[in-house]
């Protein structure tokens, strides 16, 4: 397939791409959150210290692939994980491993003055923010489980090469498993999957990295290549998939049981990408090649998880096969998109082609950004997040209205 972008489209897309940009502060916001749940737990007087519990984040927070919410009053979901690495599967039941760390997520809830209840998800317990945070933290329980999918992999001749990172999580909805002390627990592995993206964006992410962190050593401050986050480092890879997760919000905002979850556009992506050096032929590469890692059997769909290969990311395709109809019809939809604003030299007229897919509002805000004889702001890949990292994160507050956790629709 040969891929046609104009010059003119590739900066809109660039700018399409900046617009669609969470500020600095809301990933420092989120690390801020779950390295203070971190320090709780290892507090002398709490009940899993002994554990070595570990906090760290996941998904999007974790790609740098987070985008802006369609609006305001829609809020940031940070998923987290605590692993307690002393325990393992023989220990305690997943019921049992979901109290325990409730029970002291409950008491952080208390230690800061907030009125409102924890609440129980699927998989997770949910802390909500204030309003005016706009976010909420989603802490999944889990404990180690590498040396178990290691075993489980290599005895099928897979790969195994993610698998030291992985974890076992709580799953109310998998019975009886979920009150049993077993072996059968919900797998997952965050880190693992993070190392893989990494890897897919390749000499383009180190490369850039390194520039950041030229760019922080001019400025004064004192870092080496591992202090730098995802986050802080923007590839095309990262930007195609942050445009694509809009058009996919947009499309579906009135069907959001059937639009593609956010795991599947990330896997898929990046592993259709290969290095290519700006947005828009990323984005077109990408949207040419997205269904070359989804294999059919004959009966079902399969997107392999790339750190383990037994999950499925489509295994709810085959009980809910309108859902795999949403997705394909929205991947040929974001091709004749941007294939179509790809060709074009004037900024109005790309907005008019992306208008009813990606917001009326942000095509306009993009048309008049790369219309401005001088555009302002920040210069180089750190631009507003080096000034931002020189301060400190905003205070963490919290709402005092309840709110239900929602089951994940994807964590990527």
């Amino acid at each position: 397939m040969t891929l046609t972008i104009t010059k003119q489209a590739e900066t809109y897309l660039e700018t399409l791409a900046e617009a669609l940009e969470i500020p600095p502060s809301r990933y420092e916001q989120a690390e801020k959150s779950y390295k203070s749940l971190g320090d709780w737990l290892h507090r002398d007087d709490s009940t899993v210290s002994h554990l070595d519990p570990d906090v760290f984040v996941q998904g999007s927070f974790r790609l740098g692939t987070v985008i802006k919410p369609l609006s305001n009053d829609e809020e940031y979901d940070v998923d987290c994980a605590c692993s307690l690495e002393d325990l393992g599967k023989s220990n305690l039941s997943q019921a049992q491993l979901k109290e325990l760390l409730g029970d002291e997520i409950k008491l952080y809830r208390k230690s800061k003055g907030i009125t409102k209840k924890v609440h129980e998800g699927r998989r997770c317990w949910r802390l909500d923010y204030a309003d005016g945070a706009q976010f909420h933290m989603d802490i999944v329980p889990a404990i180690p489980n590498g040396n178990d999918l290691r075993r489980l992999l290599e005895a099928r001749n897979l790969d195994a090469a993610f698998a030291d990172t992985a974890i076992a999580i709580t799953d109310n909805e998998v019975l009886p498993q979920y009150f049993e002390i077993t072996n059968d627990w919900p797998r997952s592995n965050p880190r693992g999957y993070a190392e893989w993206f990494k890897s897919r964006m390749g000499e383009v992410f180190e490369r850039r990295r390194a520039q950041v962190l030229n760019e922080m050593r001019a400025k004064g401050v004192t870092a080496s290549v591992e202090d730098i986050p995802t986050y802080r480092v923007r590839t095309p890879l990262q930007s195609a998939i942050m445009i694509l997760k809009r058009h996919r919000d947009t499309m579906f905002a009135d069907d959001p049981k059937n639009k593609p979850i956010s795991i599947i556009i990330s896997t898929l992506a990046a592993h259709a990408y290969q290095g290519e050096e700006t947005i828009g032929h990323a984005l077109l590469s990408i949207l040419s090649k997205m269904r070359d890692a989804i294999e059919y059997d004959g009966q079902k769909y399969i997107i392999r998880n790339p750190t383990d290969a037994l999950e499925n990311f489509a295994d709810k395709w085959e009980t809910h096969p309108e859902r795999a109809d949403a997705f394909f019809t929205w991947l040929e939809q974001a091709r004749e998109d941007f294939a179509s604003a790809g060709r074009l030299v004037e900024h109005r007229r790309m907005s008019s082609v992306l208008a009813e897919r990606m917001g009326r509002d942000l095509t306009d805000q993009v048309s008049d950004t790369v219309l401005q004889p001088t555009r302002s702001g920040a210069s180089g890949l750190l631009g507003a997040a080096t000034a931002a990292s020189a301060t400190s994160a905003p205070n963490v507050s919290f709402s005092d209205a309840p709110r239900n956790p929602k089951r994940p629709d994807g964590f990527a």
